[in-house]
């Protein structure tokens, strides 16, 4: 299909439309997602996403992703996050140690149209705009430059190598340079405090903040329950728990390449515990793992964490990969200018006799995002643009990005499209979170705040 014609069959302006569908029921598919989640879990996460509006949106993604179903498709694919709001984007560490800026969730990765991301990064972007109370303008201003960003960076892209493509990354210390003037002094100087933050949050902080020594005089994970629970309190002992974890770390060092298996056989390990994280996932099984290298000062903290099928499927098509925790790390692989060198799936038997599958990784690496509840309105507007010139990096190398910039196009019909489609769609998003509100009030769902 030629741009012109893919152009008549969805004109860009099309992408500003939102008008819910009669039978849309988001309260319905957020439940759905609890039938697989521990049970006991589920509250936490109703009462994460009941914060705020931003933070139901974070926990949305399956609601989003029916909505987007029912809205124009250019037909044109790209590997997706599937949930690429800004809180998704941030910096961590580099296998050569410096700090990049990129997507750091794959959870619901899959090849899809690329607009269902850039339409749930602006979303993302007026909903907080709305969060910190700037006005209409100050927002539309943000959009517009998100939109922009994302139009201007997958033109550039299109005009590069192959090569120059994939070797494109953002290093953080070069991106500030960039932005030089547009940063005040004051915004510099907590950009560098949270640089340094992510700096020093490794596995060594991991030790002190989240174990302590028995009376036996082993190292252990500490118990906070319930976001917190050691591995021993769930599995019947810490023997039990040793015997079934050790072949599952088995399995995973099979995904690594060679030396990265020998790096991980030179670390012993040592404890693990379940560990609720974050919004929409809280209820899938996450858990941290312990290990020691040559001594007590050389640790190693892995998250293995459970992958089920993406939000994306039902409307994109099944994964490619049976084991979905492949399809988390494949996705990512694909998507991320630099990866953690741990990165690796298994599937594994849990404690229930159910088999699941779960994706890898270090549980912190230099990780660090930004305090988007302190942003002003003009470094919403940066935040959002480098995000989605981000999220065109990370899309080119996957789709046809020269046709993806053909239809784009050079003048802002696409960009003024998106701003006004995340406007609907965040009033959208603030009707979906009084329902969930009301659902709290009539005693429809179990909610547990502040965890």
């Amino acid at each position: 299909m030629t741009t012109k014609e893919r152009r008549r069959e969805v004109p860009r302006s099309r992408h500003g439309e939102w008008e819910p569908p009669a039978d849309r029921d988001p309260l319905a598919t957020l439940a759905a997602q609890d039938a697989d989640r521990v049970p006991e879990l589920v509250p936490i996460r109703y009462g994460r996403m009941l914060t705020s509006a931003f933070a139901f949106y974070r926990g949305g993604a399956a609601v989003m992703a029916a909505d987007l179903a029912a809205a124009p498709d250019t037909g044109l694919r790209a590997q997706l996050c599937g949930d690429a709001h800004i809180s998704n984007f941030g910096v961590f560490a580099a296998p050569d140690r410096r700090l990049v800026f990129d997507c750091n969730d794959f959870d619901e990765t899959l090849p899809g149209p690329f607009e269902w991301d850039v339409k749930r990064l602006a979303a993302s972007v007026a909903i907080a705009g709305r969060e910190r109370g700037f006005g209409r303008g100050e927002r539309r201003r943000a959009l517009e430059a998100t939109a922009a960003a994302y139009r201007e960076a997958m033109r550039g892209f299109a005009a590069m190598r192959n090569l120059d493509v994939w070797y494109a990354r953002v290093d953080v210390e070069a991106q500030k340079e960039r932005l030089g003037d547009a940063l005040t002094a004051s915004r510099r100087r907590r950009m560098d405090r949270q640089l340094d933050k992510a700096r020093a949050k490794d596995s060594v902080r991991a030790l002190r903040k989240l174990t302590a020594t028995d009376d036996d005089g082993r190292l252990r994970i500490v118990a906070e329950p319930p976001l917190i629970t050691p591995l021993a309190e769930l599995a019947g002992g810490a023997e039990e728990g040793d015997r079934a974890l050790r072949p599952i770390l088995d399995a995973y060092t099979s995904t690594l390449s060679d030396d990265r298996r020998r790096l991980v056989a030179s670390y012993e390990y040592v404890d693990a515990a379940r560990k609720v994280v974050g919004v929409g996932s809280v209820g899938t099984r996450a858990w941290i793992v312990l290990m020691l290298g040559r001594d007590s000062g050389d640790p190693l903290f892995l998250q293995a964490k459970e992958a089920g099928p993406s939000v994306l499927e039902p409307y994109a098509g099944a994964s490619e990969y049976t084991n979905h925790g492949r399809r988390v790390v494949e996705g990512q692989r694909l998507m991320q200018a630099a990866s953690d060198i741990f990165l690796g799936w298994v599937e594994a038997e849990g404690l229930d006799a159910r088999s699941r599958c779960f994706y890898v990784r270090q549980l912190w690496d230099g990780k660090g995002s930004a305090d988007v509840e302190r942003l002003s309105a003009p470094e919403l507007g940066l935040y959002g643009a480098l995000c989605a010139r981000t999220l065109a990096r990370a899309q080119a190398r996957s789709g046809d990005r020269a046709a993806i910039a053909a239809y784009l196009g050079r003048g802002d019909t696409f960009d003024r499209a998106i701003a006004e489609f995340a406007e609907r769609y965040a009033d959208q998003n603030e009707r979906d979170y009084a329902a969930l509100l009301e659902a709290e009030k009539r005693g429809e769902i179990e909610v547990e705040r502040g965890l």
